[in-house]
């Protein structure tokens, strides 16, 4: 039997729009209704993840977490009080922002008050980021202006280049102080070290009292699969990316973007409970 579903949102939970298909506000109510924890999990930070749910019914969500930044931040859904988090070196953050510009990179820097500090983003960039609320352009040169930087964002939409990258300029300045990993195929994610879904996922079983083996950890992309390797099972939407198919236990027939969450109760978690 599962009792928490850890879920990626964007291209996973949410459709292009960034809003929940129809399917998956009926899969949140049957969750409930078996007992099973939704557990919305993001590289965007908590107030951001929110938004989502501005319009959805609170006795959906009650009593479940949420896991932000990739995991680095964990909140009690409906607490904008952390109970716990991480950050970035801020020196690092500096250096990471200045090394982006000099690439000519479009450029995402996160505080823990959900702000999203951009630069230079392409138009299809900023088509994409239009839904979401507080984004803002920042052309300094600088992250001085911000004392906390949660994680760091380059775009580009060759992620081949991304990955040569990542591996010529970006993981010698990182040392012990951070990770990468990628997402949406175009965004190279710099995060703090330790920080990453899976371990969130796993924090969050032990704080609950919840076995790892009674976990679901579901999503699309390469930012979710220390989750979904963490998870008692892993599972991708049927739009995972390639590297991570070859990690999920089961991969789903339905896009994220069309409402996979009905077909995970019915074709995962109904049967579970009679095992």
């Amino acid at each position: 039997m599962y009792r928490i579903v850890a879920s990626d949102m964007d291209e996973t939970f949410l459709d292009g729009r960034h809003e929940i298909p129809s399917a998956n506000l009926e899969a949140l109510a049957r969750m409930r209704e078996l007992g099973v924890l939704f557990v919305p999990s993001s590289g965007r930070g908590y107030l951001s993840i929110m938004d989502n749910f501005a319009d959805v019914d609170p006795a959906l969500m009650e009593g479940t977490y949420v896991l932000s930044y990739n995991g680095a931040n964990i909140n009690r859904f409906g607490d904008p009080v952390s109970v716990c988090e991480r950050e970035l070196d801020h020196t690092l953050a500096n250096r990471l922002w200045r090394l982006g510009i000099d690439n000519g990179l479009a450029l995402h820097a996160y505080t823990p008050d959900c702000h999203i500090y951009v630069r230079d983003l392409p138009k299809s960039e900023r088509v994409y980021l239009s839904s979401l609320k507080r984004i803002v352009e920042h052309d300094e040169p600088d992250l001085d202006a911000f004392p906390v930087i949660s994680k760091m964002l380059f775009m580009n939409e060759d992620l081949g280049w991304l990955h040569e990258f990542a591996e010529k300029s970006v993981r010698p300045l990182l040392g012990c102080h951070a990770e990468i990993t990628y997402s949406s195929g175009r965004y190279l994610e710099v995060i703090p070290a330790g920080a990453d879904k899976g371990t969130g996922l796993l924090r969050l079983a032990e704080l609950l009292g919840v076995d790892v083996s009674e976990t679901i950890g579901i999503g699309d992309s390469a930012n979710d699969r220390e989750m979904i390797e963490a998870a008692g099972l892993g599972v991708g939407v049927a739009n995972v990316s390639d590297d991570v198919r070859p990690l999920c236990d089961l991969v789903l027939d339905t896009r994220g973007e069309d409402g996979a969450f009905m077909e995970l109760v019915e074709r995962v978690i109904i049967p579970s409970m009679n095992d």
